[in-house]
């Protein structure tokens, strides 16, 4: 009997990389992929492979590397979150044109929701504008055979394959069993070849011909192979309503019309949206008098199906037009087209709304906060002190959460608290207008897209003060290193990146390390560093704030251990609960004044520091 393990949905994508032959591994970490590196690396170890892995700055040089060791014949993989698909977007269209040697996979979790990602955005759409083949799995298992599938076709077209899992497949868990490992011997070699690897406009439109060719050979195949793409007609039935899913929608339609019996309603499942296999679709459209469409995030399918008169879906109002297409949703669909139809109707009566049966508890609602003793917090907190009517651009990250205290005005994409406050600056200065702006970037972020901001803003002239909050860890996607720590992603020692040489790198003058839980340090260098600004022969001020995040690494976070009581000096002034948000400390009904939840406290003692009636202070020691 073969062994079973239970894996999460990124586990086994990864189970299918090892499985496939993937030499080399790229990813920059973002929910909902960042499990998937992790994974990958364990598996490498447990069988001794030889197998290059990083953490690399941003997703562009992601796929960058990957690409070029594709090209020089191995088997290469980058992952990335669906915005992270963004950033590679100049490569990944002209990696389409170019091709490949060795099979190259690009890995894009989406995010439907979203639950923690700034856009909803669809990658197929974002695979069909660069023309390359997309993979839609519906479950972990199938996610892991379209991992070894797409490889093979990468190999065999020479084409980049896209992969794309939605967060309910990256986060699914699912009983597979490991099958063999293939050991590619597939030696590093470059042959060269400029009309291919650096073609010119010229070269480039030859390039694209070969390109369209590969697709529709491809899409022929998708139609003909049953993999990914089958229905379940029954030969010379006709049916007044067909269903035709991909992705996660697909497995939740078929348990539907299995709880419910219903074998009157066909199902047509596309797990390769591009190419589509318009054969296959054509055949099952013929058979149907009307085609429900119900897929994530966006309508691509529903474009791509011939007869449009049929379709009912996101452009007929039929289906959502956001949001995520949870269970519930898809039974709410399903049932209501087939009442508008004159149908059987479905026998389970329709479950009350997950929202309205939490709402009916009566629960209080807390909003996301950053967690107690974090110094993002005291950061934003001098911030807003040394200047409260400063413009606060921010960026990606956990500190996002600044908003509670105030201290975000603005959160675009990575990197754009740089750029943001550069545009600021020159449109108040255009007018002659004095406006202090501070922007607030992570070490992560900056690392993967501060320096070419910074360098624009410096060369141009901006005037503003950054902020590089520095938690020495990449915290919101999973604690992943950052080049400024020195640890690589299979967890060998590196030269660390520092920070203050990198800024300095970028033209800066005004360089200085902070620690954040110093409160009155902080302050006092924000004044000078606003000062610097405002000076003739000023520029832009970098405030590094480093401090660690309580979470990685506890124990030099928190090296003195504060514990504190609110006392009954206290007048309830709430402004350690609305200004300093700290989640450890509450208003106590019974008390009449804040108390302190010792269950989540951290003890950094920071809240001594904050209270304006000196009602919090330390507890003694008897």
């Amino acid at each position: 009997m073969e062994r079973e393990e239970i894996v999460l949905g990124n586990g086994a994508i990864a189970m299918g990389l090892v499985e496939s032959g993937c030499r080399i591994l790229t990813s920059y970490p973002g929910t909902p992929s960042s499990e998937i590196l992790p994974e990958v690396v364990r598996r490498v170890k447990a069988e001794g492979l030889n197998t290059y892995i990083e953490w690399s700055t941003n997703e562009k040089v992601a796929l960058d590397n990957a690409f070029a060791a594709a090209v020089a014949g191995k088997r290469s993989a980058c992952c990335m979150k669906q915005v992270g698909l963004n950033v590679a977007a100049d490569s990944l269209m002209s990696a389409a044109y170019i091709g490949n040697i060795g099979g190259l996979l690009i890995i894009s979790c989406d995010d439907p929701g979203p639950h923690s990602s700034q856009t909803e955005q669809d990658t197929r759409f974002m695979a069909r504008l660069a023309k390359v083949p997309v993979l839609d799995p519906a479950d972990p298992q199938e996610a892991r055979e379209m991992v070894k599938f797409g490889m093979d076709l990468s190999e065999e077209f020479q084409i980049p394959v896209v992969l794309r899992p939605a967060i309910r497949v990256c986060h699914a868990r699912q009983n597979i069993s490991p099958g063999p490992i293939k050991i590619s011997e597939q030696k590093a070699s470059f042959e060269k070849n400029p009309s291919r690897w650096a073609a010119t406009p010229k070269f480039r439109l030859k390039l694209h011909g070969e390109l369209n060719l590969k697709l529709k050979q491809i899409g022929e195949r998708f139609s003909s192979a049953r993999q990914f793409n089958f229905h379940n007609l029954e030969q010379g039935s006709h049916y007044t309503l067909g269903i035709v899913a991909g992705g996660v929608p697909s497995a939740v339609i078929r348990d539907i019309l299995a709880e419910e019996g219903r074998d009157d309603i066909p199902l047509l499942k596309i797990g390769t949206p591009f190419p589509f296999p318009d054969a296959l679709a054509d055949e099952f459209a013929s058979a149907c008098d009307k085609l429900l469409v119900i897929e994530e995030t966006d309508a691509l399918i529903e474009y791509l199906l011939r007869d449009r008169n049929k379709v009912m879906g996101r452009l007929t109002g039929h289906v959502p037009e956001q949001g995520e297409l949870v269970p519930e949703v898809i039974y709410g669909i399903m049932r209501r087209v087939l009442k508008d139809l004159g149908l059987k109707p479905f026998l389970k009566k329709e479950d009350r709304d997950v929202k309205e049966l939490v709402n009916g508890l009566g629960l209080p609602v807390r909003r996301p906060s950053l967690c107690p003793g974090c110094p993002h917090r005291a950061s934003f907190y001098a911030i807003r002190k040394a200047s409260p009517k400063a413009i606060f651009t921010s960026d990606i990250g956990c500190y996002t959460l600044g908003l509670n205290l105030g201290g975000v005005d603005t959160c675009l994409d990575m990197g754009a608290a740089i750029t943001m406050a550069s545009g600021f600056y020159h449109a108040f200065s255009q007018d002659e207008k004095k406006q202090p702006i501070v922007a607030t970037i992570g070490d992560s972020t900056f690392f993967h897209s501060g320096t070419a901001g910074l360098l624009n803003a410096v060369y141009n002239n901006a005037r503003f003060v950054l902020v590089i909050l520095d938690n020495e860890i990449t915290a919101m996607t999973g604690m992943q290193p950052t080049p400024g720590i020195g640890i690589r992603a299979d967890g060998t020692e590196a030269r660390p990146i520092s920070l203050e040489r990198v800024t300095k790198g970028c033209g800066v003058d005004f360089v200085e390390v902070v620690d954040p839980y110093d409160l009155k340090g902080m302050n006092d260098t924000l004044k000078k560093a606003f000062a610097y600004t405002e000076a003739e022969d000023g520029g832009i001020a970098v405030i590094i704030a480093r401090h660690p995040c309580v979470i990685n690494n506890r124990e030099n976070a928190i090296p003195e251990r504060i514990r504190v009581r609110v006392t009954d000096d206290c007048t309830s002034c709430s402004f350690c609960l609305e200004r300093f948000e700290c989640p450890a400390l509450y208003y106590d009904d019974d008390l009449g004044r804040v108390n302190v939840n010792r269950a989540i406290c951290a003890d950094c003692g920071l809240c001594i520091q904050v209270c304006p009636q000196n009602a919090i202070v330390e507890v003694k020691e008897l």
